[in-house]
């Protein structure tokens, strides 16, 4: 009777992954090559089923697979097989990986929001102007009629001097002076420092 013939590696000549990264703790490289050629292909698979970017995911595995090299001494065999931690710390770094791009994102996102954000808030503006405007209204009844019409003409319609006097039918020198006497009252009511 034939013996069969096995093509590949004979699963019993394989390495021992938890023998290779015990080696690995202490420095061994052609350790470190034989555990490479046994955990690589897997580590790629789990970091691209959950990262789904090629690039990105090749890029995470030969970090993990760094890792592994740093680390190695910290593996503890009673906690699990070498191939689980291994792939543990490559589920791990991808998850990390989507975190890190997605705080990215959102950093981002918030930045550009504030860019657009106006420089000022609308409806504070709003309610400030309001306000001023009642104050400015209030002040204007504590003036004389003579004093309110000469302001109201000379500063809200933009008549000049000698166009208030002929509107109000008053001489060009009684307007000058309402309307001086007329600020002052309106400044001191408002609260303006001269």
């Amino acid at each position: 009777m034939k013996e069969a013939v096995h093509i590949g590696r004979n699963p019993a000549s394989q390495p021992d992954p938890q023998e290779l990264l015990g080696a690995v703790a202490l420095g061994d490289q052609e350790a470190f090559a034989g555990l490479y050629d046994i955990v690589a292909g897997p580590v790629l698979g789990v970091v691209r089923a959950v990262l789904r970017d090629r690039a990105q995911s090749e890029e995470v595995a030969q970090e993990v697979l760094v890792e592994v090299w740093r680390s190695a001494p910290r593996y503890r065999p009673e906690r699990g097989s070498a191939v689980n931690w291994v792939l543990t710390m490559a589920h791990q770094r991808a998850v990390d990986r989507v975190r890190s791009v997605q705080a990215a994102a959102a950093r981002e996102h918030r930045a550009a929001l504030l860019d657009h954000a106006p420089e000022y808030d609308e409806v504070i503006e709003q309610v400030e102007a309001r306000l001023e405007r009642e104050q400015v209204r209030r002040c204007l009844r504590t003036l004389t009629e003579l004093q309110r019409q000469a302001v109201e003409l000379a500063y809200y319609r933009g008549l000049t001097y000698r166009q208030v006097a002929e509107a109000l039918a008053v001489p060009l020198g009684t307007v000058k002076t309402r309307l001086r006497d007329g600020l002052i009252r309106l400044r001191d009511c408002l609260g303006v420092s001269a």
